[in-house]
């Protein structure tokens, strides 16, 4: 009987990082801004960090990669310049070295460890982009997973959060762009693998105090729970990764089908209710969170889903039915949901804005969260006449009438609304186009008639886009 081989940990390493590159070359757009034989890694300068520089830069000069080292200085200790130092020493020749300060908001209501997080991830992101780098790796190990699964599990989190980290993933929710890729290579190795292999390869880190604080949620776990879970389940980060990596082939069924269920229920970027209320409550919640992920809004919570998916279903045919989100309203308009911005009064209460138009296809009015395009168009306004006058744009004041055709009535803008089936919140924040005292163009409704030209010539029309969620 022989005994089976245990690969060392830049074997490990090695075939990890391999998979993650593949990953990176099967994506098709976008990667013209990068350079693929670019690489870096996020260093801290600690232990876990200071191994995988350590194992990248064998891998790289093996594989004639360019090795960039990222450095986010976050001025919370003391120490931070020396660490900063420190990593720029350490990096010699070979490894092309950068670094951000970045400034924290000690009152940060998520928390500073929360901010920092957030900070660090903008401040490589950036980098990446500056560097033309595709793949940034961490040197997250399977100690920090098993951390991670039961933080989620404590915190009740459902099987999208016990999936923990993957080995790589897009990383637009961290990094800002989502062609860039984050690799954990070292993601099924033990860190006491990662302390061996310092000491054997005498490799020079640093120490964070912070580490020991037990304030933070993960140091408390890593101090205090951990050593007491080992003594009893040794082992237990092995069964804990694997339950990782289960969570995470379940929650990618989940995904693939929230994906299609979304798209039998969507009608245009709404939600069709006849079609939603045929899935069973758990099909509902998996494809609503999914159609928030996909929108950039926050997870609520399953109270908070409960209810809105609740008044969703109930809701009276013509009620004006409002749920609020921190990031947005949730509304329903006949048998469509809608996700809609979350207004500043000073919004509704917004005064008018004159311009000119010298021939654009667009421009954004911030102030009115949108952009006005201007579209050739059979009938329209002639590009001259519209030229020489200065426009104006507003909202709703109350009487304005508006002539959509020469064979129709006019009409006030309320009817006009009504008749376009233009729901009552979209109303009070639809812009108004006017050339002097004459009304052009209402959003929602269209261009009025009066101001078309009857003679030859080039002519445009207007169209309104209000800014994504």
């Amino acid at each position: 009987m022989t005994t089976k081989q245990i690969p060392s940990l830049q074997q490990e390493f090695e075939r990890a990082l391999g998979e993650i590159r593949t990953r990176v070359s099967l994506c098709t757009t976008g990667l013209e801004r990068f350079d693929l034989e670019r690489i870096a890694v996020a260093y801290s300068g600690g232990l876990d960090s200071a191994v995988l520089l350590s194992l990248l830069q064998t891998y790289a000069a093996q594989h004639q990669l360019q090795l960039f080292a990222f450095h986010v200085h976050h001025g919370l200790s003391p120490n931070a310049d020396q660490w900063l130092e420190h990593c720029e020493a350490q990096c010699g020749e070979g490894v092309t070295f950068d670094a951000r300060r970045i400034q924290l908001e000690r009152a940060d209501k998520n928390g500073i460890e929360e901010a920092a997080r957030h900070s660090r991830y903008a401040a490589l992101g950036e980098m990446c982009l500056t560097h033309r780098v595709p793949l940034l790796l961490t040197a997250h190990h399977q100690d920090d997973q098993a951390e991670t699964v039961l933080l989620q599990l404590l915190r009740g989190s459902g099987v999208a959060g016990l999936s923990g980290m993957d080995k790589a993933n897009h990383a637009a929710d961290l990094l800002g762009d989502s062609m860039l890729l984050m690799g954990r290579p070292l993601l099924q190795s033990a860190r006491t693998d990662l302390e061996a292999w310092a000491n054997e390869h005498a490799i020079d880190f640093v120490e964070d105090e912070s580490n020991a604080d037990t304030r933070y949620a993960r140091n408390a776990l890593r101090h205090q729970v951990m050593p007491v879970l080992a003594r009893h389940f040794p082992g237990f980060q092995q069964r804990f990764a694997r339950t990782a990596q289960h969570a995470q082939s379940a929650q990618r069924l989940l995904v693939e089908l929230a994906a299609q269920d979304l798209a039998a229920c969507l009608d245009g970027d709404c939600l069709d209710v006849t079609k939603l209320e045929q899935f069973g409550t758990d099909r509902v919640d998996n494809m609503l969170r999914y159609w928030f992920g996909s929108r950039g809004i926050r997870m609520p919570s399953t109270a908070w889903l409960n209810e809105m998916r609740t008044q969703l279903f109930e809701a009276k045919h013509d009620a004006q039915l409002c749920v609020t989100h921190a990031d947005c309203h949730i509304r329903r308009h006949r048998n469509l949901v809608f996700i809609t911005p979350k207004l500043d009064p000073a919004v509704l209460e917004q005064t008018p804005v004159t311009f000119n138009w010298n021939g654009e296809s667009s421009l954004h009015f911030a102030e009115f969260s949108g952009t006005l395009y201007f579209e050739t168009a059979e009938q329209g306004i002639d590009i001259g006449w519209l030229a020489e006058r200065q426009l104006t744009i507003a909202l709703r004041s109350g009487g304005e009438r508006l002539k959509l055709a020469w064979n129709r009535p006019t009409r006030n803008l309320k009817v006009h609304y009504q008749a376009c089936d233009v729901p009552a919140w979209e109303r009070e924040r639809l812009p108004l186009v006017f050339a002097g005292g004459q009304l052009l163009f209402a959003a929602g409704v269209g261009m009025d008639c009066h101001a078309f030209a009857t003679e030859p010539g080039v002519r445009v029309g207007f169209r309104w886009e209000f800014d994504s969620v």
